[in-house]
């Protein structure tokens, strides 16, 4: 019984995040007043469908997808695929991971490309790294997965600081989708972390406002904070979506830690009969859950 338990987190774990992701795009850099949504919607700053994801889902899928094939975190087929993904919606992508991909473009080496990004750019922080992650969770545990996480966020996030951003809710999720509580599972994420800013600021979620920018530690703190302060998985991604900013992303990384939390059965009906490629979402998260327990 608890496998059952346990997988049915983990799909909940995909498919939240790219609810969050859907749900959030029509309202990408709206201000909070305008944010307001219980039911998918059409519209935003690139016109997607109701229920249509983003480069959030797209990117977290490549990493599932990669893990899957490859049966480790495998960072030259990671770049590779994320890269396709990137020539099909390149207007979909943010600051760093746009620059990043089109250096590589032109032919430099992608861990070239990263530190040019962060030179350049004066720094990399951005949450790109941060919502892609999600599926490191699902298939490592969570005292395997905070290195991992910071590696694949330095792929094209140089900045540390996008690193154990990631890291912290990867763990999180890899917990809870193996059945530990919430507050156990912060509580673990906030002992490895050794990043004074983001110790400071997710280990203080509830002392600070969320703000929903780019930044990742922003992000990261935003998305926690509605899912901390939440008692439904509903309740957490109208929260996230409503802050409005970064909504797309607040709203993956939200939807993430909740449906890792809640699981796949506590996501309204009313949003999963409108995602766009629900039951590939689905299947995608069940196939590197069982890769990972093949693999053991």
């Amino acid at each position: 019984m608890r496998f059952i338990r346990d997988h049915v987190r983990a799909i909940g774990l995909l498919a939240g995040l790219a609810i969050g992701d859907a749900l959030g795009a029509p309202f990408e850099g709206s201000p909070q007043f305008e944010a307001r949504a219980t039911n998918m919607r059409s519209g935003g700053r690139h016109f997607r469908k109701a229920g249509q994801y983003t480069d959030d889902t797209l990117q977290a899928l490549a990493v599932a997808q990669s893990l899957i094939v490859s049966g480790k975190f495998d960072p030259s087929d990671l770049i590779n695929r994320l890269f396709v993904g990137y020539k099909k919606r390149p207007q979909w992508y943010g600051p760093t991971s746009s620059a990043f991909f089109d250096l590589v473009s032109s032919g430099t080496l992608p861990h070239q490309a990263a530190l040019l990004v962060h030179r350049r750019h004066n720094g990399s922080r951005t949450n790109g790294s941060v919502m892609r992650g999600f599926p490191l969770g699902i298939f490592y545990p969570s005292e395997e997965v905070y290195a991992v996480s910071k590696s694949c966020s330095k792929l094209t996030h140089y900045d540390p600081v996008a690193g154990d951003c990631s890291a912290w809710l990867n763990m999180m999720v890899s917990d809870m989708c193996r059945g530990v509580s919430r507050t156990r599972a912060f509580n673990h994420a906030r002992s490895f972390c050794r990043n004074a800013e983001v110790l400071s600021v997710l280990g203080n979620y509830d002392r600070t406002n969320p703000d929903p920018g780019l930044d990742a530690v922003a992000c990261s703190h935003a998305a926690l904070w509605c899912f901390m302060t939440s008692h439904t998985f509903e309740g957490a991604l109208i929260k996230a979506v409503g802050l409005g900013g970064d909504a797309d992303t607040v709203g993956a990384c939200c939807g993430a830690l909740a449906g890792s939390y809640w699981g796949f059965d506590a996501i309204p009906k009313r949003w999963k009969i409108v995602m766009e490629d629900l039951d590939m979402i689905v299947g995608t998260a069940e196939s590197l859950w069982k890769e990972r327990q093949d693999a053991k």
